[in-house]
């Protein structure tokens, strides 16, 4: 049903632009387009543009007509997303682990009857300090003999 509603849709195409391109200019004289005067003979002095008006009229309407139909057929046949498959190329050969399950968690065990509960704070971590900058040692000033008066 839709190749054959494409096939349509790409001759009706086609016919429109042979139609529009048939057609007179504003300045060409009346049935130019079939080769000067001979139009007159088969579709009258003012025919072939009348013909030509409302063939190309009526290609448009059914041009669009069968472009809102596939709009909406194709929208309305669409699978959902979930149920569609993406196509991944080469990425769909690369394996992908797999989730391991969660494993249950035993519970702590419990502190004997005869001690005391030990209040236990959260779990936070715990600022390291800062390491101290190396100490730069200065060797000794050498000592200046003293000057004496003279």
């Amino acid at each position: 049903m839709m190749l054959l509603l494409n096939v349509v849709f790409v001759l009706v195409a086609i016919a429109m632009i042979a139609l529009i391109l048939m057609q007179r200019g504003a300045g060409a004289q009346a049935g130019s387009g079939f080769g000067g005067g001979a139009s007159a003979t088969v579709f009258g002095a003012r025919g072939a543009s009348n013909f030509l008006t409302k063939a190309t009229k009526w290609l448009a309407i059914v041009f669009f007509g069968i472009t809102l139909f596939m709009a909406w057929y194709a929208t309305h046949s669409a699978k959902p997303k979930a149920a569609v498959e993406q196509d991944l190329g080469v990425m769909s050969q690369v394996a992908v682990p797999k989730a391991e399950p969660s494993k249950p968690v035993a519970p702590a065990p419990a502190a004997p009857a005869n001690s005391a509960p030990v209040p236990t704070a959260p779990a936070q971590a715990a600022p390291v300090p800062a390491a101290p900058a190396p100490a730069t040692q200065q060797a000794p000033a050498p000592a200046q003999p003293a000057k004496q008066g003279g």
